[in-house]
């Protein structure tokens, strides 16, 4: 069993910057890919970035050039982050970490809010 802890969200003005982390504690050998979503309010919730656990990214066409995805690992953690950079209004949203093992199942974190101002 894998836990997911989020940190980083805030409020930011236009043009800023924010670093999300996800730090996955627990079975994290059984780690295929871990990812961010995010869910503005009225909408779904949309993949953004993932990254595997061999340092494969891929990125939604909407922040590619914005967002860079990453991950750091030790015996314990494995933690992914999302910075992103260039922040726009439309970014607002809760996001979300996402980790899918290599049993196919899966585990989202709690969310955390960004708001940017314009």
């Amino acid at each position: 069993q894998v836990q997911l802890v989020e940190s980083g969200g805030g409020l930011v003005q236009a043009g800023g910057s924010l670093r999300l982390s996800c730090a996955a504690s627990g079975s994290i050998f059984s780690i295929n890919t871990m990812g961010w979503f995010r869910q503005a309010p009225g909408k779904q919730r949309e993949p953004l970035a993932s990254i595997t656990s061999g340092g494969s990214t891929n990125y939604v066409d909407s922040v590619k050039g914005r967002f860079t995805i990453s991950s750091s690992r030790d015996n314990a953690k494995f933690t992914v982050y999302l910075q992103m950079n260039s922040l726009k209004s439309e970014d607002t949203a809760v996001y979300y970490c996402n980790l899918r093992s290599v049993r196919g199942t899966t585990t989202w974190g709690q969310g955390t809010q960004v708001t940017v101002s314009s």
